[in-house]
């Protein structure tokens, strides 16, 4: 077997998360695909990726070669002028949080698409960190400051944490003064009503490094960030949430910040993506539509708050 077609065949496993999924895109069976991955471990001398009936993971010495891999395969395209090269076309991956994805990344992914018509998308949007090469992803949107690592972003802006109720909550209740007063009001949470939960404050004056933290007791325990604002909305108690999340009910009156004097750091919006596949045409595409564009959102957010 050729060594680029097992190298291939290796990245598709990857990327598509199975051997079935790599055999129906070289339209060949399951064993020559595991073939291929037999002798690129026999050749490496390393196990490259541990493999069982449900699912694949990747050793370390999978992810060190799945990156030589995509670089050899890439400049292969590239010099022989192959759809990496210039033709903007195939399946670009993406994941984000679930609401900001729902906000702000599938408008973009979806001009993407009417750009360039031979081009798709592959979304997956979930309120957890996905990882990039485990599940098959090409690019993500990180709301989270970013661990060193050898992964490419691009800095998109910054969300902040406030804390928000609706105009006939705080007409009934009134407004706390200091984050501690919180403890005597309806809050509406994301953990189990009984177990509490951590909010995060700065100290007034001091530096934004400097914070503390109120433990909450939710009366209202929610699973969902949109259904707590709702509720909030409504007039049931108060919330926490992102700027994305509440611009447009703040905006419209809906929603009034609370304790501004005490809102913690920002945190900041990132566009991470594999350093290799950026010479993906269509990759590097849908990062250079999806940035600015995402930028200038997030900036529209920071204006409305």
């Amino acid at each position: 077997m050729d060594r680029l077609e097992a190298m291939a065949m290796f990245v598709a496993t990857v990327d598509q998360g199975s051997l079935a999924a790599a055999a129906r895109t070289f339209a060949c069976s399951p064993a020559k695909v595991t073939r291929a991955l037999q002798m690129l471990e026999e050749r490496s001398g390393e196990r490259l990726i541990h493999r069982n009936a449900r699912r694949l993971r990747l050793t370390d010495a999978g992810e060190r070669r799945l990156a030589v891999y995509r670089t050899v395969l890439a400049e292969l395209e590239e010099v022989e002028g192959g759809r990496s090269g210039d033709r903007v076309e195939g399946v670009v991956a993406v994941t984000a949080p679930e609401l900001f994805g729902r906000l702000h990344v599938m408008p973009v992914v979806e001009t993407f698409l009417a750009r360039h018509p031979a081009a798709r998308a592959r979304a997956l949007l979930l309120n957890r960190m996905v990882d990039l090469v485990e599940e098959g992803m090409d690019v993500a949107v990180r709301l989270a400051p970013l661990p060193d690592s050898g992964i490419v972003a691009r800095k998109l802006g910054e969300v902040r944490k406030l804390v928000c109720a609706a105009p006939a909550y705080l007409e009934q209740a009134g407004a706390p003064a200091t984050p501690a007063e919180l403890q005597r009001h309806v809050c509406i949470g994301e953990e189990e009503g009984d177990a509490g939960t951590l909010w995060r404050f700065a100290e007034t004056g001091a530096r934004r490094s400097a914070t503390f933290s109120v433990n909450i007791r939710p009366r209202l325990a929610l699973n969902s960030a949109g259904t707590s604002i709702d509720a909030a909305v409504r007039g049931h108690g108060i919330c926490r949430a992102l700027s994305y999340q509440v611009a447009e009910h703040v905006s419209a009156g809906r929603l009034v910040t609370l304790l501004d004097a005490f809102e913690p750091e920002a945190t900041p919006v990132s566009l991470v993506f594999h350093p290799v596949p950026r010479r993906n045409a269509t990759l590097r595409a849908f990062i250079e539509h999806a940035a600015p564009r995402l930028r200038d959102d997030l900036a529209a957010v920071a204006r409305r708050i």
